[in-house]
């Protein structure tokens, strides 16, 4: 059976991500755990920033799957919504590779990290205003910028789920979506 070698040079490299960071990460680390030759990886990738980007592209595409598992065309775009934006989340957190990326992103700023992060919240956004979009065209929500709200969205469950908890006990995945429902769909208006 033929090894796919860029796989395994990708699941390596994901790894030493994952373990050491971007920036502590080196193609002669990247060859060792994918016990190949270092000149290998550079058949495949001209260098770590093309190697950490096809590791990044991946991860996007997990995450719009996780998203997608998680909507039912019975529910509410509402509840779609929800289900979605929580799966992306958990997601984004439950993956070392993610976790520790972040963990860069905060400590060092490295800027290829920054970058990816960045890149990351970009498609999260892009994937919600989709279905903003096609939410708006089935008369489901109101005219709005799909734009904006989608990244209004994403900002307010990262508050709910991330920002919250540093200061106060953590909210339970319904408390979550009636918060979310509350700020967001219904506003705090009595009328």
């Amino acid at each position: 059976m033929a090894v796919n070698r860029k796989k395994l040079i990708l699941d390596a490299a994901a790894k030493s991500f994952s373990q050491f960071g971007y920036k502590a990460t080196t193609m002669e680390q990247v060859a060792k755990i994918a016990n190949v030759g270092k000149g290998t990886i550079y058949t495949f990738f001209t260098n770590k920033e093309e190697l950490f980007g096809e590791i990044v592209q991946n991860l996007i595409f997990e995450m719009k799957q996780e998203a997608e598992e998680s909507i039912d065309v019975n529910l509410s775009f509402y509840e779609n919504v929800h289900r979605a934006l929580y799966r992306l989340l958990k997601y984004r957190l439950e993956h070392q590779f993610t976790i520790k990326l972040l963990q860069e992103e905060k400590e060092i700023g490295t800027p290829a990290v920054l970058e990816m992060v960045s890149k990351v919240e970009a498609e999260i956004v892009s994937y919600i205003k989709e279905k903003v979009e096609i939410a708006i065209e089935k008369g489901e929500i109101r005219k709005c910028d799909p734009e904006l709200t989608a990244f209004m969205m994403l900002k307010i469950y990262i508050a709910l789920i991330f920002d919250w908890e540093k200061r106060h006990k953590p909210l339970n995945k319904k408390e979550i979506a009636e918060l979310f429902q509350l700020y967001l769909f219904k506003g705090l208006s009595k009328f």
